[in-house]
């Protein structure tokens, strides 16, 4: 009986293994053949010599930092914001659901909409230099200025605070109020509650955010892409605009080895994350 149901469920596995091998694993698998051997019809192997000469490119150097300093600026501001906001709406006796749903609303706006706007609003004719001018505020053309990054910092966080805060709002229900009540007995006030209670409990949810959160750093791309285009100004100019400018190019060397680099980069990350996990268990 335990072998058929194995089987059956292999069976049921097979479409999406097979489509997640077609799409995925079988062309990452070419990629890094890419990266090994030499453009041209006569391929020779190369070896490491695209990888050297990728971390001793500028522009993808340039590229790299930028991703990082905006993942840097956005996940930890966009948590903290969401679990305040998570925070706050537990607090609230009515119009929880309807907070709620206000707070998802930019989720659901489609990406070309969201470009759209923002472009406009921020473009020389926009909205917000019009509002500078009424206190006599020169404007400027903000998506090519040194402001570009903390617009896209800003547009980022617009948009999905709402999801992180839905992540930490079910987290924050899940914690039972009978610690609270506990630890207001024994005399703990809001600080150490905080510390000893929310925070503990709540590690498994906050790491579920940070992960999404970085996600969706790279996701951002599309709204870049459609506000700034492919050649932005320096300070956005993140590493998928470096990928996506070398496929149109074909230069799918360059291409790979970048996309491995970007895979090496995460796999650290989530490596360093998980160490940080199990010694934050193992105190417990």
């Amino acid at each position: 009986m335990t072998h058929k149901r194995n089987l059956k469920g292999i069976v049921f596995l097979l479409p999406s293994l097979l489509g997640f091998s077609v799409f995925y694993l079988i062309p990452f698998i070419i990629a890094f053949y890419y990266t090994i051997v030499a453009q041209g019809v006569n391929a020779s192997f190369v070896g490491l010599q695209y990888y050297i000469e990728l971390l001793k490119n500028d522009i993808f150097i340039n590229a790299f930092k930028n991703t990082g300093i905006f993942i840097g600026i956005c996940v930890p501001i966009s948590m903290m914001c969401s679990l305040g906001i998570a925070m706050g709406i537990k607090t609230l006796h009515d119009q929880k659901r309807l907070l709620q749903c206000i707070i998802l609303i930019p989720m659901i706006i489609p990406t070309a909409s969201i470009a759209f706007f923002w472009k406009e609003f921020f473009s020389v004719q926009g909205l917000f230099n019009k509002i500078l001018s009424i206190g006599g505020i020169e404007g400027i053309d903000w998506l090519n200025s040194k402001y570009a990054l903390g617009i896209m910092v800003y547009i980022f966080i617009w948009k999905n605070i709402g999801y992180n805060t839905i992540l930490f709002t079910a987290g924050l229900y899940n914690i039972p109020n009978t610690y609270y009540e506990s630890a207001s007995i024994e005399g703990a006030g809001s600080i150490a509650q905080f510390k000893y209670i929310t925070w503990v409990y709540l590690f498994p949810t906050t790491v579920l955010v940070f992960i999404m959160s970085i996600i969706n750093c790279f996701k951002v791309f599309k709204e870049m892409y459609l506000i700034a285009g492919g050649y932005p100004n320096e300070s956005i100019y993140m590493i998928q605009h470096y990928m996506n400018n070398m496929f149109l190019s074909l230069n799918y060397q360059k291409l790979s080895t970048s996309a491995y680099v970007l895979v090496s980069f995460i796999l650290i990350l989530m490596f360093i994350l998980r160490l940080g996990q199990r010694g934050i268990k193992d105190e417990d």
